[in-house]
């Protein structure tokens, strides 16, 4: 099969709205959306405690947090499995082979990824509105809300990076989801099999639905630095 065929008939995979294909799609964004929002709030204040306070081995949890972000996913996938198996020690939560097993791969590997990127946004950014804060007596949750404010769109560029990471990955979905069709299928694992299979057409249509969305994501981020909005 050629590649121009591949691409036409992948594009009216997509045009004519085929079932199989938006099922995948609709996984993929339930599961990483699900995933990205139950890590952002914990993900936040951590860094917010790293970044305005010291004790002592703080150094080393930035250490294993950075550590943490070079662990391929695979190997996160494969040590879940394990945790998540019958005889494993969280066996009897009977996630496995679920789209939850799957939410919490995806966990693991963005909640380091915001952490260190959000660190270091509320680590550089200007101290005084802090200052101000606490001059006029305001609460932890109202400085922390400053805070978050005037560094939002950092913020944002951490969520928007955390979150194109693991609805790219394939290693941890396809170890703890097992690839099982409308339930843990998603676009990178579906991509996977279509192509071991030879059947590029539908392996193509997804990747073009995740070359439209890291477009966008990049538009959006590429916009805001245009804007002075992000700090380059």
């Amino acid at each position: 099969m050629d590649l121009w065929q591949t691409t036409t008939e992948a594009l009216k995979l997509l045009v004519s709205f085929d079932m199989e294909l938006w099922q995948i799609v609709a996984v993929s964004f339930s599961v990483s959306l699900s995933a990205i929002s139950l890590v952002l709030l914990p993900a936040i204040i951590l860094s917010f405690f790293l970044a305005y306070t010291q004790f002592r081995g703080k150094w080393f949890l930035l250490s294993i947090i950075n550590t943490m972000q070079a662990i391929p996913t695979v190997v996160i996938g494969l040590l879940l499995y394990m945790m998540l198996s019958r005889s494993g020690p969280l066996g009897d939560w009977q996630m496995l082979f679920t789209q939850k097993a799957m939410i919490f791969g995806q966990m693991l590997i963005c909640f380091p990824i915001l952490v260190s990127m959000m660190h270091g946004a509320l680590q550089s950014s200007d101290r005084r509105a802090v200052e101000t804060a606490i001059t006029l007596g305001a609460s932890i949750p109202r400085i922390m809300a400053t805070l978050i404010w005037e560094t939002r769109f950092p913020l944002m560029a951490a969520t928007i990076a955390g979150f194109s990471r693991i609805v790219t990955e394939v290693g941890c979905s396809m170890m703890v989801g097992g690839n099982i069709l409308g339930i843990t299928r998603n676009i990178p694992t579906a991509i996977a099999l279509e192509s071991s299979k030879g059947a590029f057409a539908q392996g193509v249509a997804l990747g073009m639905v995740l070359l439209t969305l890291a477009l966008l994501l990049n538009f959006m981020l590429t916009s805001m630095r245009g804007k002075g909005y992000l700090r380059t």
